[in-house]
């Protein structure tokens, strides 16, 4: 059975002025005692069989070289080597990412990173809140190079306050330049609690849309699969940690505000990373929300996920009884396709996805679900 391994580093040098995810800036003291309590948690899971890797966050490149080897041993002891899985990516902000942790990370066995970059130019960076600048990222890209990294992907942002698409594709062409494996190309998302928002920041939904259709013709013309509606790679180079989730497969999540889905259960741990190294210290579960996915809500969850891959998806008959109105009214408004005996994204649903995606969401239209 597929089956990733997500660990979760929480914390970062700067919160960025867009970002909602579980990440804490100036907390960097309880890196040690965040691995102590990773230890405790994976020893819960030992053994569980699992074939790709990802170390996301916050920012894991933050870790010094001593703690990536400490966090490599909590992997190994539980679960295997991580130059045995498939794949096994780390993310990386330009600033942390040195030469002597790259390194690190190779004699550990990584052979993925993923770098974010978000823009070319640094006024855009500042705008963002980012620490690095164009040049860091130029710096560390070449590191990662020359270290002996072959899969990197490199992260990019659409429709940021100010940013004209000119500035857009200039970021995008000097990005294509440098020919990373794997591209993810993101509309920026305005996000109830974050800077952004307590600021009023509005998107240029129009424009946002033309960088976005900009950005699927330079980079299939440069020779990138589109395969995700948001991720582009080199033949061979798509992301199978991320697959595994488009494709209803089952993960495990340790750390801070971690998810898994296992065995058809879902469950997340705790948000605060006080508490979560308290639970795990005194033998506590960190766990703070599960469910048990049935019927539509299931069936439903498994066609939006493989909808965002670009190859569509075959329903199932039992999806196809539960939603087969909600498809065809799209298939009639022109957001989806069905080519054979699959359905997809067609070329106008790319950038109105979330229209689809909320027919397979509860609570279900009555009219579209029968």
């Amino acid at each position: 059975m597929k089956r990733g391994l997500y660990i979760h580093i929480p914390f970062c040098k700067q919160k960025c002025n867009y970002c909602d995810f579980a990440s804490y800036a100036g907390q960097e003291s309880q890196l040690d005692a965040y691995l102590g309590a990773l230890a405790h948690e994976a020893v819960l899971y030992k053994e569980i069989g699992c074939r790709t890797l990802y170390v996301g966050g916050g920012t894991p490149s933050l870790l010094a070289e001593h703690q990536l080897r400490r966090l490599a041993k909590i992997i190994r002891k539980n679960f295997k080597e991580i130059a045995q899985f498939d794949e096994s990516t780390l993310e990386a902000n330009p600033e942390s990412l040195t030469p002597a942790k790259i390194q690190t990370l190779r004699e550990l066995g990584f052979n993925r990173l993923s770098i974010g970059l978000q823009s070319f130019n640094d006024s855009e960076l500042k705008t963002l809140g980012r620490v690095h600048n164009a040049a860091q990222f130029t710096a560390a890209y070449q590191a990662a190079r020359e270290g002996g990294f072959t899969n990197i992907n490199v992260d990019l942002i659409a429709g940021l306050p100010g940013q004209s698409l000119e500035s857009f594709l200039g970021s995008l062409r000097h990005l294509v330049a440098l020919r990373p494996e794997h591209i993810s190309v993101y509309g920026l998302q305005i996000e109830e609690g974050t800077p952004f928002f307590k600021q009023g920041v509005v998107c240029d939904d129009a424009l946002m849309r033309r960088m976005l259709e900009e950005t699927r013709a330079c980079l299939t013309q440069a020779g990138y699969h589109h395969y995700e509606i948001s991720n582009f790679a080199l033949p061979g180079y798509e992301a199978q940690h991320n697959t595994n989730y488009w494709q209803n497969g089952e993960y495990l999540g340790l750390g801070c505000a971690a998810a898994s889905y296992r065995c058809g259960v879902r469950r997340q741990n705790t948000a605060n990373v006080e508490d979560y190294i308290f639970d795990m210290e005194n033998g506590k579960t960190p766990i703070v929300f599960s469910e048990r996915l049935t019927g539509p809500a299931q069936e439903g969850e498994s066609l939006l996920l493989a909808l965002r891959q670009l190859d569509g998806v075959e329903p199932t008959a039992g999806q196809m009884q539960l939603f087969g109105p909600a498809i065809e009214k799209h298939i009639q408004n022109g957001l989806l396709t069905r080519v054979d005996k699959k359905i997809k994204l067609s070329e106008e649903g790319l950038y109105l996805a979330s229209e689809v995606m909320r027919s397979f969401v509860a609570p279900f239209d009555e009219e579209a679900c029968k």
